[in-house]
């Protein structure tokens, strides 16, 4: 194997040599292999080629594997070679998509509510909801009204209904978390509840308000469907969902605590408008079809039956 090695960083060079004295008008070149010393006997008459031939002495194989291994990355490196790039996939790395930035002015004055560490992936269980044009056209009736008491508000991008807090997993505890999830999910069938009643929430640290509408009916399959999650977080020493939760979807939401200005007379005025909407006890009797588990920038979907 050395042999081979020496044999085939040395050859690049006897190329060169040889390219350069054909090109100087050298004579013929003898055998490559009068170059190396015969160990036990005939190295005399190597020798005396090579110094006939105007060569310093060759070096014992040895010293010469050695010789390259030292001189193969000094090399590289004084050639300007760009390395090689570092792996990527390795356990315990995050992806390379997932892009952070804790700069809250990129994200509408968000703050985060735990600072972010590489390998830490923020998770999250919930129960998506895909909004119909209705819902659409009641979200605008509701933003409108509220937004003269808080220009501020925006509506939520996306809407879907909790069942478990914000909490962060490591990357190599991504697809054990989902396994376990996924297993005891696997019961459950889909069910309806009625989300009818116009409510302000803040977050726990006051950095944020929201309006939403908690659900007046369908409590208990919630909580069911909470007990199971909340089964898989203590299996991974994470804290679980909130002991009394008051389950909603998040319509809107603005910087800082505001729930003064909604509460009240603002948030009368807004069931008022949600009880006039038409069908709104239609559109607003929703029925869960799968559960769903963001971590990082990676989505698990868990069919209900």
């Amino acid at each position: 194997m050395s042999a081979a090695l020496v044999g085939y960083s040395s050859s690049e060079e006897e190329q060169e040599q040889e390219e350069e004295g054909g090109n100087r008008g050298g004579g013929a070149q003898g055998p490559p292999a009068a170059r190396w010393v015969r160990w036990g006997g005939g190295g005399r008459s190597v020798r005396e080629a090579a110094g006939a031939r105007g060569l310093p002495p060759p070096l014992p194989p040895l010293l010469l594997f050695l010789f390259f291994l030292v001189l193969t990355p000094l090399r590289s490196r004084s050639s300007g070679r760009p390395r090689l790039p570092a792996p990527a996939g390795l356990p315990g790395d995050p992806d390379p998509e997932e892009a952070v930035s804790d700069d809250s002015s990129r994200h509408g004055g968000r703050v985060r509510c735990f600072p972010h560490e590489r390998g830490n992936w923020a998770t999250h269980v919930y129960l998506p909801y895909t909004a119909q044009e209705e819902f659409l056209e009641l979200l605008e009736l509701l933003l409108s009204h509220a937004r003269t008491y808080v220009p501020s508000l925006a509506a939520m991008e996306e809407f879907h209904l909790s069942l478990s807090q914000c909490v962060v997993l490591r990357y190599h505890w991504i697809q054990p978390f989902v396994r376990s999830l996924r297993e005891r999910l696997a019961a459950f069938h889909r069910f309806f509840c009625v989300a009818d009643q116009v409510k302000v929430y803040t977050n726990q640290n006051k950095t944020r308000t929201f309006i939403g509408l908690e659900v007046s009916a369908g409590h208990f399959q919630l909580l069911e469907l909470v007990s199971e999650v909340d089964g898989v977080l203590e299996e991974f020493d994470l804290p679980t969902f909130y002991k009394d939760p008051s389950f909603h979807i998040s319509l809107a939401w603005c910087v800082g605590d505001l729930s003064g200005r909604l509460e009240g007379q603002c948030l009368q005025e807004l069931q008022d408008i949600v009880d006039r909407f038409e069908e709104s006890a239609f559109l607003l009797r929703i029925q869960w079809e799968q559960i769903r588990c963001k971590s990082g920038n990676k989505y698990f979907s868990f069919p209900l039956r």
